[in-house]
């Protein structure tokens, strides 16, 4: 195992305290708590609060979201491991600005289970919550199926759009809805050309040869439709992008945002590149990409390969995805 680390037991936590020290500005560790972090400014009385959480390994998410504009609060545990129940609901209570808080997070059990019991658990605080849960990734479930599917770089859109609402001042329903709007016109779809490496485990996730690329893998390494040999960036966005529209077709005169996702080991080179082909294909058929998203955005430790993400925009959506947001890792406020 090459990486560039102290003890691997330590790993998560040296990466919440180089956060803290690079951006202190925007957020800061919940009362001594290396594993919540929160937003650093004081959101305004009667917020509704946003948190999300999950396993560590895939920054930005979920913890560089936190910030004005976003998320209020997230709790990470170790690699590709769900935080407890008990560090969630104290999340949930820290962003609880008397207008209750959104759970907003990836399908996942682990995550599912333990978010479900925070939320009983801070009831008896009288904190109201909703909760919203994101599936987005059209590899891992058939259509008839989408609430079984993952939740990947997708939820980077609904916690921007959702956040908007929230900043804006929306009631908890309607910031809730506005999620579940985002999620609704949102699709994705990743491919994978190598594993990577958990630093506790300290071995591959999965195999896959020099000349093979697996198709519609999972950020965990969970896997996908099927592995072929290795194919060029055009074939690769005509493949994604034909899966995802399949499912969520498109007609001339739509607008969309398209996000090509690093998943922590692709050049942006070649991300540029297949954001382009993406970008011709639907040039071809009338469809208008606003505010494109070229980066990485949800990685999977040092996987590499990359994601694409289509949002369906109408105006209320396009007005929301288009707010100001500036958090550790995201930030639009001059755009």
């Amino acid at each position: 195992m090459r990486k560039l680390i102290n003890d691997p037991n330590n790993f998560v936590d040296e990466v919440m305290d180089g956060i803290i020290r690079a951006y202190g500005d925007k957020v800061k560790l919940h009362e001594g708590d290396s594993r919540i972090l929160l937003r650093a400014d004081e959101a305004r009385p009667g917020k509704v609060g946003i948190v999300t959480g999950g396993g560590s390994g895939h920054l930005p998410v979920f913890l560089g979201y936190v910030g004005k504009g976003m998320l209020d609060g997230c709790a990470v545990g170790n690699v590709f491991a769900s935080p407890s129940a008990q560090k969630m609901a104290a999340m949930i209570k820290a962003c609880d600005h008397g207008a209750g808080v959104l759970c907003l997070y990836g399908n996942y059990g682990g995550d599912n289970l333990n978010f479900d019991l925070a939320c009983e658990m801070v009831e008896f605080d009288d904190v109201k919550t909703a909760t919203v849960r994101v599936a987005d990734d059209v590899a891992s479930a058939p259509k008839e199926n989408a609430g079984k599917r993952r939740g990947v770089a997708g939820m980077v859109y609904a916690f921007k759009v959702a956040g908007a609402s929230a900043e804006r001042g929306d009631d908890l329903e309607t910031v809730a809805a506005n999620a579940r709007k985002a999620l609704a016109a949102t699709r994705t779809m990743g491919v994978a050309l190598s594993p990577c490496i958990v630093p506790q485990v300290g071995k591959p996730t999965f195999s896959i040869a020099d000349d093979e690329i697996e198709i519609g893998m999972g950020i965990h390494g969970e896997p996908g439709i099927e592995v072929r040999k290795m194919m060029s960036a055009d074939e690769v966005a005509a493949l994604v992008l034909g899966k995802i529209l399949d499912d969520m077709p498109l007609a001339s005169g739509d607008k969309v945002s398209v996000m090509v996702n690093g998943l922590g080991a692709t050049p942006l080179e070649e991300q540029l590149i297949v954001f382009r082909a993406v970008h011709k294909i639907l040039e071809a058929k009338g469809v208008k990409v606003f505010m494109p998203h070229i980066g990485e955005f949800a990685t999977s430790m040092e996987m590499a390969g990359l994601s694409i993400t289509v949002m369906k925009l109408d105006d209320e959506l396009e007005a929301l995805f288009a707010a100001p947001a500036s958090t550790p890792f995201y930030t639009n406020e001059n755009k």
